[in-house]
């Protein structure tokens, strides 16, 4: 527990349950730990008005440096997600996820970052739920989708990859529950599906010749002579294509070569540390394309593999 938050929520969103802390002399399933109380730099929740909270530490490299960043990483650690009826202890009391969901929802404002909070909300709420916030606005998670549509890539984080990757756990969640195909969508899901589409062509059109991704993201084709620096721009896109490829486009030469560029870059620093953020999306990405491409394995906490589980389909894309 020498670690903070920020680099251990980051390794259970790759490996969920089977990744562990040593504390007190003793090793354990990290996500068990801070699920019941344990104690850790930037793990800080506290009451809120409609449930429990997090305590955002915006820019920090310690604790939740995005509104609902747990809560969107928690909602993303498996397959499942963390079920929302899981109890967390916080200052002595116990509350659930669904504690931070309702949190969530009660502090959604227009024009905020919503991307963690997006990505929560779109795995746990149906697809045609309505709520209203603390602020009396009512929202929908197709007006949600539309705000974050909207946003501009390049000055979203790591290049826009996360507010993709929230956009398309939304996408494949309303295609699999509507029916609808893409070419039928309309307001912001139409808005969504068109901006997800444009960044994996973008991806595709700026991927280097060794296969990694730009260090640009989505802007332009570039590269870095810092490894750690295409191992987070490798890493950030390929966990996105991982959830938003069909499945038949898993295996496109392009997207071979990308994952072969990622697991030649993390052998490459295996024995150097490297910037969490960036390690633990590429490896949230190849739990993700292992999982659909050769299917799920049993975990080994010990080992650090990841848990993935074949039950939630519809958080996966469905045929486009």
């Amino acid at each position: 527990t020498d670690h903070a938050a920020w680099q251990v929520v980051h390794g259970i969103l790759a490996f969920g349950d089977a990744f562990p802390v040593s504390h007190d002399g003793t090793t354990s399933s990290a996500l068990e730990y801070l699920l019941s109380g344990g104690q850790l730099t930037g793990w800080t929740l506290r009451p809120g008005s409609a449930g429990v909270m997090a305590v955002l530490d915006p820019g920090s490299k310690t604790g939740q440096g995005h509104p609902d960043q747990w809560l969107g990483y928690l909602s993303q650690c498996s397959l499942d997600g963390l079920p929302p009826d899981v109890e967390i202890s916080a200052g002595g009391e116990t509350y659930r996820v669904a504690d931070l969901l309702s949190q969530a929802k009660h502090d959604l404002r227009n024009g905020q970052e919503a991307t963690w909070t997006l990505m929560a909300l779109s795995t746990y709420l149906p697809t045609d739920a309505v709520w209203t916030a603390g602020d009396g606005t009512e929202w929908t998670l197709e007006k949600l989708v539309a705000m974050e549509a909207s946003a501009d890539l390049a000055e979203s984080a790591c290049g826009g990859s996360h507010r993709l990757y929230g956009l398309t756990v939304a996408m494949n969640r309303y295609l699999a529950a509507s029916g609808l195909t893409p070419d039928e969508l309309s307001g912001g899901w139409a808005d969504a599906e068109t901006r997800i589409q444009e960044a994996i062509e973008q991806a595709r059109r700026y991927q280097q010749p060794d296969g990694s991704f730009s260090t640009s993201f989505f802007e332009r084709p570039s590269t870095s002579p810092d490894v750690f620096a295409r191992i987070g721009s490798t890493g950030h896109t390929f966990e996105f294509l991982a959830m938003a490829l069909e499945k038949e486009r898993l295996q496109e030469p392009w997207v071979r070569r990308a994952a072969d560029a990622l697991v030649t870059l993390l052998e490459q620093t295996a024995d150097v540390p490297v910037e969490c953020g960036g390690l633990y999306h590429a490896a949230h990405g190849l739990v993700l394309y292992q999982a659909r491409t050769c299917g799920a394995m049993p975990a080994e906490p010990e080992n650090n593999v990841a848990v993935v589980s074949d039950a939630a389909a519809t958080l996966l894309p469905p045929t486009r």
